[in-house]
């Protein structure tokens, strides 16, 4: 009886990693909002294990979510705290969210908050714009950086840069990024840009 009991949470347990992998596949290459069906499909297992496990969408997502987001965003905050210079240190960070936007679908759900529910993603996202609200102070006392950007102007110009990312997903990676240097000289005061 135990030991049938042990194989028994042994195989569940297997079955669980193996929805998780699955859906850190299939999250990044579709986006959070991939129907269930496809990480049911590639997992191997039927929707019904997945919400029996997981207890749906949100359940799962919650699980995947530090391995699919977390530690991309992390690196880019490691990465940019490395830079001296608050302009460059703040044109890096935001140059490193956008395009993690354009090649990370699910990493641009979190940032364009698509599942307001998921207090992991909430938290997440609290965190990168408490980072880039400091990274933006720090910019604008070297009077670089136009002093009238407010952290919510910031925001909205990343969620900006996601529906962009999203609705353009034809579009060549240089363009994109080309697209978004106009975007950050216009963040400039008026006589650094113009230089």
């Amino acid at each position: 009886m135990t030991e049938t009991r042990s194989r028994l949470r042994a195989d569940a347990q297997r079955n669980v990693e193996g929805i998780r992998q699955a859906a850190l596949d299939v999250f990044r290459l579709g986006g959070l909002n991939t129907p269930l069906d496809e990480v049911a499909r590639a997992a191997g297992v039927s929707k019904g294990t997945i919400y029996h496990r997981f207890g749906g969408r949100q359940g799962l997502i919650d699980a995947v979510v530090t391995d699919l987001v977390a530690e991309y965003i992390s690196g880019i905050m490691t990465s940019v705290e490395a830079i001296t210079d608050p302009v460059e240190r703040f044109e890096s960070y935001l140059r490193k969210i956008w395009l993690l936007q354009y090649d990370e679908p699910a990493s641009n759900d979190v940032l364009l908050r698509a599942l307001p529910g998921s207090e992991p993603l909430t938290t997440l996202c609290e965190h990168a714009s408490e980072f880039a609200g400091r990274l933006l102070g720090e910019a604008q006392a070297t009077g670089r950086i136009r002093d009238d950007l407010t952290p919510d102007d910031l925001y909205l110009l990343i969620w900006e840069r996601g529906i962009i990312a999203r609705a353009c997903d034809q579009q060549p990676r240089d363009g994109y990024q080309r697209r978004f240097e106009y975007t950050l000289s216009g963040l400039r005061t008026p006589s650094v840009a113009s230089v």
